[in-house]
């Protein structure tokens, strides 16, 4: 097959919640709302790190990497849904959509790393607090970070590459509200066996190597727990890992919600409200999770905006 889109197409269609005219406009404002939350909260976070000098450490400099991205992935979706709600538009342009499918692969994929990272940060800070801060310097740091939006770009060009490889039919209709490669594959005429299989293996690496890190980490992080002789002990070091455990949880929980919708027959309509969980919600709800359970943040984010956290 000659590389391009030799449909020639130059739009997509995205048919949002449901393709019954009475569920196409939800309330625009909810979303503005969510929306603005989730921007808002994240940028505050990362001002209260930034600006503490107390806050300059390994844990928090990889909880700022998280709410950036959290940043970048809730703006990959949100604005063009909104705007298309206002505008009562379907339409999306075909170089939109691949780019909006770029970004949003690349901020799902970092997301992903970075928790696993953190649960790695802690697992070093529990497990060897002897070794902690020479382990954990800031090199390595950088480097982890770094590493994952390296990882997280390269596997979000290589799938779009392949993208722009396939041909289209006449039905250019997305069930969704933004553009997914699931959704977009499916699309295709030609042979999708190489996007299928390269898909589902990068989901497998990039979702389940992750994921396998912070079962680890936390396996060895309770063994450790249990050692310690005292109930206050104890509860120190499960306490510094409650807000990485409720975030790492609420994003993989939306994840397999999203999946399973999407695998079941005749919902369209589940998952994009499942992937609004995953797009709107979990970033919305990261701050507060960490903002809530911190008193460093707390008294951060007081000094910064003069209001006192609860």
């Amino acid at each position: 097959m000659e590389p391009g889109n030799d449909s020639g197409i130059s739009e997509f269609l995205l048919l949002g919640f449901s393709e019954e005219p009475e569920l196409q406009a939800p309330p625009i404002w909810l979303f503005l709302s969510m929306y603005l939350i989730a921007v808002f909260g994240n940028l505050l976070l990362i001002l209260a790190v930034s600006s503490d000098s107390h806050l300059h450490t390994p844990m928090y400099f990889f909880l700022a990497s998280l709410s950036f991205a959290n940043i970048c992935f809730t703006s990959t979706t949100v604005p063009k849904m909104l705007w298309n709600i206002q505008t009562q538009s379907k339409v999306i342009t075909y170089a939109d959509c691949i780019t909006q499918m770029y970004f949003f692969l690349l901020c799902a994929v970092l997301d992903d790393f970075i928790l696993s990272v953190m649960a790695y940060d802690r697992f070093m800070a529990i497990c060897h607090p002897l070794h902690y801060t020479v382990i954990m310097n800031p090199q390595l740091c950088g480097l982890l970070v770094l590493m994952s939006w390296i990882v997280s770009a390269l596997n979000s060009l290589l799938q779009s590459l392949m993208v722009l490889w396939l041909s289209f039919c006449t039905v250019l209709e997305i069930p969704h509200f933004f553009c997914e490669l699931n959704q977009i594959i499916q699309l295709a005429c030609s042979d999708t066996f190489v996007n299928d299989t390269m898909m589902y293996f990068a989901t497998v690496l990039l979702a389940g190597a992750p994921l396998a890190g912070v079962f680890y980490s936390y396996f060895k992080i309770v063994s450790s727990v249990r050692g310690i002789s005292s109930a206050q002990g104890k509860y120190k070091a499960f306490s510094t890992c409650a807000s990485h455990l409720s975030v790492v949880s609420l994003f993989y929980c939306t994840a397999l919600g999203v999946y399973l919708s999407s695998a079941a027959p005749q919902s369209s309509h589940t998952s994009a409200v499942a992937s609004v969980m995953y797009t709107v919600v979990t970033p919305m709800l990261n701050p507060f999770i960490y903002s809530l359970r911190n008193r460093d943040i707390k008294r951060a984010l007081k000094r910064i905006t003069g209001v006192p956290v609860m």
